[in-house]
């Protein structure tokens, strides 16, 4: 092995995913070489599919990188760094390194690459091709509703529109993203109080299917939303798309943050139990009294260890991609961390960063 690589095995933690896109992404911004072995091995279909290649290329472009077993189904990687990162025009489809119609999710090439141009100067256009709603991934709408207006009390600014609609397991959909870099280190970041809930919105889309399935979808989720005391503003809505695809997208308004909850349609799955998926989720979510949802909790960690100073929050459910993506941050930089609660349960996260 070269000198200087720091090692990362793919299988610690849930083994997925997560650890290739977090090592990639302070990999660029360290400019540390990274060696990942046995990638996403605790997946049913290990090594790098299309979205993970993708996102290896992606973070490759913006920083010259050059690469070593970057390939369809490889489980090590080298990752060697060869400049800053670079502000600029980029294009990554998911399409054309799979070779063929793919959903890989374009919200996770967006992880990857979010910060290492949020934290230079310059304004980055990003189109990004591939699956924008897709199962296992935030969604443009959850980047859009949640995650990005969060992060940008911390200092960081971008937005993401979407062009087109991809479902699983076509994609072809299309997310644009405008990125206004600048230098680090960002802003801490506390969220252990919500306040009371305003209201919850939302849409229920279908692709290149009949229109009565997303009103069945709106109709069912707003039954169980004011059930449980919650206004809901939710739109049905249908377009079209490369292929078929179904889903409902919900946001929950505090006093002081949002929360994001998603569910997707399946063959022989009623458009009314897809809509209480997502409820349940959200009711789940509510329930607990919690500020941050499970997915930005996990979402948070890597602006937060970036940040000058402490940073916490309370969510409303600890979870063991959470705890994998701090045991990746933690090989990288040298910050301090505190996780109160267990898996699955509501918990604290204390980071200081810097």
């Amino acid at each position: 092995m070269r000198k200087g690589f720091l090692e990362i095995d793919g299988s610690i933690g849930e083994g997925g995913g997560q650890v290739l896109r977090t090592a990639l992404t302070l990999s660029v911004l360290t400019g540390r070489p990274v060696e990942i072995r046995n990638i996403r091995a605790g997946r049913p279909n290990p090594g790098l599919q299309p979205q993970h290649l993708t996102a290896v290329h992606a973070a490759a472009a913006i920083c010259q990188a050059e690469l070593e077993g970057a390939a369809l189904g490889s489980q090590t990687l080298r990752f060697i760094p060869r400049s800053q990162p670079r502000s600029g025009e980029y294009v990554f489809d998911v399409t054309e390194v799979a070779g063929r119609g793919s959903a890989g999710a374009v919200g996770l090439v967006f992880q990857t690459l979010f910060l290492p141009l949020a934290l230079v100067p310059g304004e980055s256009l990003v189109v990004l091709r591939g699956g924008t709603h897709v199962p296992w991934a935030p969604s443009v709408d959850y980047l859009q509703e949640v995650f990005l207006p969060t992060v940008a009390r911390m200092g960081l600014d971008a937005e993401i529109d979407l062009v087109a609609w991809g479902f699983y397991p076509i994609g072809g959909g299309e997310a644009r993203v405008r990125i206004r870099g600048r230098p680090g280190p960002l802003t801490p970041l506390t969220l252990t109080e919500r306040g009371s809930a305003r209201k919850v919105r939302g849409r229920t889309v279908v692709s290149n299917l009949p229109a009565h399935i997303p009103q069945r979808m709106a109709d069912r989720a707003r039954n169980l939303l004011v059930r449980a005391g919650l206004k809901a503003d939710l739109q049905p809505l249908v377009t079209r798309g490369a292929g078929p695809g179904a889903g409902i997208f919900l946001v929950v308004e505090y006093e002081h943050i949002r929360a994001g909850f998603s569910a997707y349609g399946r063959k022989g799955v009623p458009a009314e139990q897809v809509a209480e998926e997502a409820c349940r989720e959200l009711l789940a979510h509510h329930e607990s009294g919690a500020p941050v949802d499970p997915h930005l909790a996990d979402q948070l960690l890597l602006p937060m260890a970036l940040a000058a100073g402490t940073s916490r929050f309370v969510t409303s459910a600890i979870t063991g991609h959470l705890l994998t993506n701090l045991t990746v941050i933690q090989a990288f930089l040298p910050v301090q961390v505190r996780v109160d609660g267990e898996v699955g349960q509501p918990g604290v996260v204390v980071l200081t960063g810097g």
